[in-house]
């Protein structure tokens, strides 16, 4: 790992993602390594050299000074890393913005593949209706190590049940969906007593990472390869299509609310989870290519 620190004007960044007003990412790259990340393509506006997962920049900020400026304001914490990457444990940036931000009335929205975010429950649970996302989408430890280097899924579950019964509000982000692969019922069956929300979001492939996956699917899944062929060199939306309605009529079967592009979090804390679907989210793709573009 190249790592480095960088002097940064502000870690607040105005957002045109429609689930937030500010992304905030205390790192630029990710040690996670993930051969699917859509995030590689910071390195177009960062001029790194190294390969994506080989990185990590470690940002420093002037303190905050008036957290209050931010009231009411949605913050969405690692649109473009993971903010509890293992480097955090050492130079804990995500713990040092939580405190900066302390009483101030933000929504927080966290996301991470780390069971490090436990180190913080006592700042986050200060913050009103703060919600924690962990992506989980297979339940194949092996499958997860050949596509990235986080904690377990284990891991990233019990963490998730340890948010929930403290009172924090949680997400399972399934996702991205390897077509044959993520297993959403088991999924969904593993977390739905433990989380506020459930997101679908499909596999995206663009970029160089195309290319690796595909290669992965036909070595290591043979079987898969025709349909991946079909999905992503035709363009064929059928087979998510189909998905859609699979997982909808799962959704009824087992008692639980299936909806479309939904962010919201109004539902009471008790009450069973919402499954939300993202697929074909034109407009946040078409947000995050414009990558970060005005600090606060």
């Amino acid at each position: 790992m190249v790592i480095k620190e960088i002097k940064t004007k502000s870690v607040l960044t105005k957002s045109n993602l429609p689930v937030s007003d500010y992304s905030v990412n205390p790192y630029i790259g990710c040690s996670h390594a993930c051969k699917y990340c859509y995030a590689a393509f910071m390195k177009r506006f960062t001029g790194h050299t190294e390969q994506w997962g080989d990185f990590l920049d470690v940002k420093l900020w002037d303190d905050i000074k008036d957290p209050r400026k931010y009231d009411g304001k949605e913050l969405f914490l690692g649109s473009v890393t993971d903010p509890y990457n293992p480097q955090e444990k050492t130079y804990r940036r995500t713990r040092c913005l939580l405190e900066q931000l302390q009483g101030s009335q933000v929504k927080l929205t966290i996301q991470t593949k780390s069971d490090l975010v436990l180190r913080d429950i006592d700042l986050i649970r200060a913050y009103p209706n703060a919600r924690v996302g962990f992506s989980v989408n297979t339940l194949d430890e092996k499958f997860k190590d050949d596509m990235d280097k986080a904690v377990s899924i284990e891991r990233r579950i019990s963490a998730m049940k340890t948010l929930y019964k403290a009172g924090i509000r949680t997400t399972c982000f399934i996702s991205p969906i390897f077509p044959g692969i993520t297993e959403i019922p088991e999924i969904i069956d593993k977390v739905k007593d433990i989380c506020n929300l459930i997101w679908l979001e499909n596999l995206n492939l663009r970029g160089s990472y195309k290319t690796t996956i595909m290669e992965y699917i036909r070595e290591k899944r043979p079987d898969l390869y025709p349909l991946y062929d079909e999905i992503y060199r035709k363009q064929n939306r059928l087979y998510w299509e189909q998905l859609n309605d699979q997982i909808r009529a799962y959704a009824a079967e087992i008692g639980l609310e299936y909806v479309l592009n939904d962010n919201s979090m109004t539902k009471p804390f008790d009450a069973p989870p919402t499954i939300v679907n993202f697929f074909y989210h034109e407009k946040i793709k078409k947000s995050a290519k414009k990558g970060t573009v005005k600090n606060a």
